[in-house]
């Protein structure tokens, strides 16, 4: 299926753009056709109605993350409808009726700006696609939101990081993973869902969600992982160690010296964990794979080797030069794609560290090259 994704430079979009990218690369791995065919569009590609045309060509399905929720009033009021309406006319011109799954904001039903705004975005939307998705969303979490922008939880995340002390309001949020909403989305495209999706988000107080941020921090600079068993855990704290990558990379390690050698500790926490040591001799290379959301831990032990990362569907890397001498945990964010190579004349050992047992039904590995 050719797959249109709006917003895809945005935080759902992003995510989804991921997890579609994620199944066309595992169909590469097995030597298979492609599931899919992705195509992201941008507000520069939106700016330019030949190339918003050339984008939409043959397209079967949009997932549209695309909107203005910040701004002037009159500004926000008016540009979910436009955008809406360009979309359209941009399918119009190349004369594609595809499944249309919408982002709606749960704000939708209020008589605010940004809630009309929404609104008749959709409509205008519905009117148009012969079969449509009304995916009406809470507050939206995940790894790489921007802090600052709209996002509680990437706010709270970034200042915890900064050692800052945030003004805690007196508000609820309702919580869902970027990667459930875009899962869904995706999900709602590959059935043609012609329905309204309404998903729960997980419910709390500010004050409770900043408490549980808190205490992850406290955890992970101790060197400790927390219990991942819920699966809502496991996103948060992906959020949160995500948010401080690359700033606060590597993660330093206490390390004990007497005349016998030195000892430290790799890992503590966790549930259900799996660790493992490898060998990679010079000049050799292991990797070259990201994960959705599983926790990995790389930590040289021996040896001269250099670590690069690269976040997924863009050309950001960034590289660690690690030493046997001077261990240092790197800790791989999800949706970036890594791999270690020996950099000297001897063995590297690697000591692995992941926060669940390998299941080979469910891998949550994608061949990708940095």
């Amino acid at each position: 299926m050719k797959i249109a994704i709006t917003g895809a430079r945005g935080l759902i979009g992003w995510h989804a753009a991921g997890r579609i990218h994620a199944q066309i690369c595992a169909a590469r791995f097995r030597g298979e056709p492609s599931p899919h065919t992705l195509v992201q569009i941008d507000h520069t590609i939106f700016a330019d109605p030949t190339r918003l045309s050339a984008a939409l060509e043959g397209v079967e399905a949009i997932l549209h993350f695309a909107g203005v929720n910040r701004g002037e009033e009159s500004v926000v009021e008016r540009a979910n409808p436009d955008i809406a309406r360009v979309l359209v006319r941009g399918c119009e011109a190349v004369g594609v009726t595809p499944h249309i799954v919408y982002a709606n904001s749960t704000h939708a039903a209020s008589d605010t700006p940004y809630g009309r705004s929404k609104r008749i975005a959709g409509e205008v939307l519905a009117a148009f696609a012969p079969t449509y998705t009304d995916l009406v969303l809470p507050h939206i979490f995940g790894e790489c939101a921007r802090p600052n922008y709209n996002n509680v939880t990437a706010t709270l995340i970034d200042k915890l990081w900064r050692g800052e002390r945030p003004i805690i309001n007196a508000g609820r949020v309702q919580l869902l993973h970027a990667g459930t909403a875009a899962q869904m989305a995706i999900d709602a495209a590959l059935e043609r869902s012609n329905e309204m999706l309404a998903p729960e988000g997980r419910d709390m107080t500010i004050a409770e969600l900043h408490a549980k941020l808190e205490h992850f921090h406290a955890l992970y600079v101790a060197n400790i992982f927390p219990d991942l068993s819920d699966p809502f855990n496991l996103a948060l704290f992906n959020s949160y160690r995500t948010g401080g990558y690359p700033a606060h990379y590597p993660r330093s390690l206490k390390v004990n010296t007497d005349p016998r050698g030195i000892l430290f500790e790799t890992a503590k926490g966790g549930n259900a964990a799996q660790s493992f040591l490898s060998t990679t001799l010079p000049e050799q290379k292991r990797g070259d794979h990201f994960h959705l959301e599983l926790v990995e831990r790389f930590l040289v032990v021996k040896g001269e080797a250099l670590i690069r990362i690269r976040r997924i569907l863009t050309d950001e890397v960034q590289e660690f030069a690690v030493s046997g001498e001077r261990p240092v945990a790197i800790d791989m964010p999800p949706l970036h794609t890594h791999n270690i190579e020996n950099r000297g004349e001897g063995e590297v050992i690697t000591f692995f560290w992941s926060h669940r047992m390998f299941d080979p039904a469910n891998p949550d590995t994608y061949a990708d090259p940095v």
